[in-house]
């Protein structure tokens, strides 16, 4: 297979994003990201520990019309100017996405332009599409964040082969629940890669899930390991080291199935997206990786790691140039169908 060739959507595209805790608004033209808004709600989840949907939803009605006109102003572009209308529908919380779809729906109806309805985990794997069209197909994508860690073979825009997945918990969700134990607060996985900066990752004998898997994750005994870790040395827990531990677990984990990939499936170009694609540490162990197999690594910009819209208008605009549609009966859904989509 050759480079990735894509036709995208000569128009403007008002992006929206708003499945899980960031209210986001975003302007494409074609493949450009001419702004991309992001409202985060961390500040106001931190108190309760981790994300109240019902917070959550009501978080988004009163971010997500200022984040509009924000995206637009910084875009330059009036509303007037948009011919289509991007949402994320699936998957996520239903509260929190039928905002986003809602408010979609309502702008594609007044403009009277083109309304589509984004799958969020073909948001985060078209992400490089941000900074980079040169990508080699077939690419191996390491996909990592709070609710998915999947592995996914891209053969082109919308030919897609779930490879490997975690069978229980998450990448991030387990950072998160090892930073609250070591009372480091929510969300934890930039504080526990800040602090195992200056630990030993070889402290604590922590396990890596499903060892014997070639491909499929699990990360929920790491995490009941984590909690007998806090409870068994109590005073005496060295936290920068378990969280240089804890780092190490999960790194070991998804490298160690990349790498399988890798070397079964013959990819000719390794991605790495989602929110844990932010961590300093597992992004310089797939470029150490793509470099032992001479392959090139595409990573986004940590902007566009994090749920944000410009990805979702990134991956409406080729949907869209070739006539895909959703019309006013577009209903949200908690989980994806994107690996039982049709190419």
């Amino acid at each position: 297979m050759g480079s990735l060739m894509a036709s995208f959507f000569p128009g403007h595209i008002l992006a929206i994003e708003s499945s899980c805790d960031e209210t986001s608004a975003a302007v494409i033209l074609e493949n450009k990201v001419l702004s991309n808004i992001i409202s985060s709600q961390v500040a106001m989840h931190e108190q309760w520990g981790g994300i109240v949907p019902e917070a959550a939803a009501r978080a988004h009605i009163e971010a997500i019309l200022p984040v509009i006109q924000t995206a637009l102003s910084k875009a330059h572009v009036v509303l007037s100017a948009i011919q289509a209308l991007a949402v994320t529908s699936r998957p996520g919380l239903v509260g929190a996405l039928s905002v986003g779809v809602t408010t979609a729906k309502t702008l594609a109806q007044t403009l009277g332009v083109p309304l589509l309805g984004v799958d969020h985990l073909e948001g985060h794997l078209l992400a490089f599409l941000a900074e980079n069209l040169d990508a080699p197909l077939p690419m191996l994508s390491l996909l990592v964040s709070g609710g998915h860690s999947e592995l996914v073979l891209i053969r082109g825009l919308g030919d897609y082969q779930l490879v490997g997945q975690t069978r229980d918990d998450a990448a991030g969700e387990t950072f998160d629940k090892g930073a609250r134990l070591l009372g480091l607060g929510y969300p934890g996985g930039r504080k526990v890669s800040e602090l195992a900066e200056t630990g030993n990752p070889k402290r604590y004998a922590l396990p890596r899930g499903l060892a014997k898997e070639r491909y499929d994750l699990s990360f929920s005994g790491l995490k009941t390991a984590m909690l007998r870790l806090v409870e068994s040395e109590s005073t005496n827990l060295n936290v920068p080291d378990a969280c240089a531990s804890l780092q190490a677990a999960i790194c070991d984990s998804l490298l160690s199935k990349l790498k399988n990939a890798v070397e079964d499936l013959s990819p000719r170009s390794i991605g790495l997206c989602g929110g844990v694609a932010a961590n300093a540490e597992l992004r310089n162990q797939v470029i150490a990786l793509g470099q032992r197999y001479g392959l090139p690594v595409l990573i986004p910009s940590s902007e566009f790691c994090t749920d944000n819209a410009a990805m979702i208008g990134l991956a409406a605009s080729y949907r869209l140039n070739r006539g895909e549609r959703s019309d006013l009966t577009l209903e949200v859904q908690p989980n994806s169908n994107l690996f039982s989509l049709k190419p």
